[in-house]
């Protein structure tokens, strides 16, 4: 049995290991009072796979994607183990003995379809060239069509998971992505033994054991109330889907902060750490931040500000929140009901912006100041009266998450004229996503779940210009983690409390969670400057996204018909979503 947190060393350690969508970071965090003692990153070498897969061991060119496609290679994975691991106890100087822990934390939902053994289809023999057999990453929105038929038929028989989710379930998530590979590639689905979120795949790589995590199985596995959507409405769908529960899918489920299993010796050797000690059960860099925010209780929500956001906070009582990614009883927390919401798209917008939206010249002064292009524009952007650049913007380049759940949706900037400048529409991009913020606030609030406290984690927390922005949107007081590794911290006290060295979350997160960084305060003019441009983003929100004109959906069925050629390379055309759906 473990040690109590009494009998142990004060130098003992926990690894936590937070797996973002370019690279994963391990960070050694002392378990008596949450110090972290060093770290180290690793770039995933394949990154986010969206134009081409990549090429095979004879060095032949990889089959080319469709549009909306996301997918990694889940070598690269290991690799974070292989490498950030020992460079962190290496940066820390601790003697890897110390370590008692460790647990991971995943983007989701990231899914890797596998054999019985946990091998991914890509690393078969005749499987490196078929899309379908690599992860499908958070952000692969080709399953559109596949969601909206589960959402239309879930609405039409009435089935009581759907409210739970706000009444839609996401392209992103376990079951539309599952009948995607289904629907286009059968051979590749009927391979395949378990379709399992990157999270527990992580988890099991470490420990030579699978277990599902109740995050993932709650917010993104439709599991609700011990069980998920029945054969029936799964046959409804697709007669061959039927059986993707029972076959593909259901497995034992862990608690969060329960231990999967031990380090084996071949994850010991490839971490350097002491065979045998704690593996904690996966969970989602989101949900694992709150504990490190000292984030535990009602009220408190955290948003994960980075290439997408995530807003996840615990309620005493089950309300139904239109456009949430779920409600799930003890999704954060044992006790109580944890709620996730989220923006598709955030710090990826600024970056798509930055690199195809900013002409040479402001690079050039940029790089003459001593600054990166964002910190420019950033300071540019600082000097403007609110509502200055007459610009208002719709934040879904990457589609809308939350409130209205729907990947076809696109971006917009109204206003703009020839003397419209990059700074200006930087600030206009930044300022939607506040409004986005804004509106699931609204959201939670109308529906019985009251934001008490607004706190922010991840890497857009050192923009003070987008963090005043926010508190003056929302009109909430906000205040940022006091850690930069704010989900591999959250990994790591899922570490210590799988390791027996606290009793539970709650326990270690008052231990050796993060004190609050910067406070900002909104500013009342602000603020009533700001509601005033909110009333013009809500308009264009409700009037583009609700049903009002459909152009968007319009413009992305005219982009795939114009693009379902063959595509070169792959001698077939790989059929879209959408056109498996109609």
């Amino acid at each position: 049995m473990p040690d109590t947190p009494f009998s142990s060393s004060p130098d003992h350690c926990v690894i936590g290991v937070d797996y973002g969508t370019l690279s994963g970071r391990a960070v050694v965090v002392r378990v008596r009072d949450g110090k972290e003692l060093g770290s180290a990153v690793h770039a995933y070498p394949h990154a986010v796979v969206t134009d081409v897969l990549p090429r095979d061991t004879a060095g032949d060119d990889g089959a080319r994607l469709p549009g909306e496609w996301a997918l990694q290679v889940p070598n690269d994975y290991r690799e974070v183990l292989r490498t950030a691991v020992p460079a962190a106890v290496a940066d820390a100087g601790i003697d890897p003995a110390d370590v008692v822990g460790i647990a991971t934390d995943f983007t989701a939902c990231t899914m890797v379809p596998v054999k019985a053994d946990g091998t991914p289809l890509n690393e078969l023999p005749g499987y490196a060239n078929r899309p379908h057999a690599y992860v499908k990453l958070w952000r692969h929105h080709a399953a559109q069509g596949q969601a909206d038929r589960i959402n239309r038929l879930a609405a039409e028989r009435g089935e009581d998971w759907l409210p739970r989710y706000g009444g839609l379930i996401s392209s992103e998530w376990e079951f539309a992505k599952g009948l995607q590979l289904l629907e286009e590639d059968p051979e590749a689905y009927s391979a395949m033994d378990r379709w399992v979120e990157a999270a527990d795949w992580i988890v099991w790589q470490l420990c030579g054991r699978y277990v599902r995590n109740a995050c993932t199985a709650g917010y993104k596995g439709i599991y609700q109330d011990g069980r998920y959507p029945s054969e029936d409405f799964l046959a409804a769908l697709n007669p061959d889907f039927k059986d993707f529960v029972s076959s593909k899918l259901e497995h034992t489920i862990g608690q969060l902060g329960d231990a999967a299993g031990t380090l084996t010796a071949e994850a010991a050797a490839w971490t350097g750490l002491p065979e045998g000690i704690a593996v904690a059960v996966g969970n989602v860099d989101a949900h694992v931040t709150a504990p490190a925010a000292k984030a535990v209780e009602p009220g408190q929500l955290v948003a994960i500000m980075g290439t997408s956001t995530c807003h996840v906070m615990n309620g005493t009582e089950l309300r139904e929140v239109p456009g949430m990614c779920g409600a799930v009883d003890g999704g954060i927390v044992p006790g109580l009901w944890g709620y996730e919401a989220g923006q598709s798209g955030v710090g990826d917008i600024f970056g798509w912006f930055t690199t195809h939206g900013v002409p040479p010249e402001y690079h050039q002064a940029a790089q003459a100041a001593g600054l990166g292009i964002h910190e420019y524009l950033t300071e540019l952007a600082t000097r403007q009266v609110i509502g200055e650049h007459g610009l208002v913007a719709l934040d879904w380049h990457s589609g809308n998450r939350s409130v209205l759940v729907d990947h076809e949706l696109s971006g917009i900037v109204v206003g703009q004229t020839l003397a419209t400048r990059p700074e200006d529409t930087y600030r206009a991009l930044l300022e939607a996503t506040a409004f986005g913020t804004r509106t699931i606030v609204d959201a939670f609030r109308d529906a019985g779940v009251p934001v008490k406290e607004f706190i922010v984690a991840g890497g857009l927390l050192k923009n003070k210009l987008l963090m005043q922005i926010y508190a003056d949107a929302t009109g909430l007081q906000l205040s940022t983690i006091g850690s930069e590794q704010g989900p591999a911290l959250g990994s790591a006290i899922h570490a210590a409390v799988a390791a027996g060295r606290y009793a539970d979350i709650r326990e270690a997160s008052a231990a050796m969670g993060a004190e609050p960084g910067e406070v900002f305060t909104p500013i009342p003019e602000n603020v009533a400057a700001y509601e005033e441009l909110f009333q013009e983003y809500k308009t264009l929100h409700d009037y583009f996204g609700r049903g009002n004109n459909d152009v968007m959906h319009r413009l992305k069925a005219i982009q795939r018909r114009a693009a379902s050629a063959v595509l070169p390379g792959t001698g077939s055309a790989v059929p879209s979503a959408m056109e498996v759906s109609a």
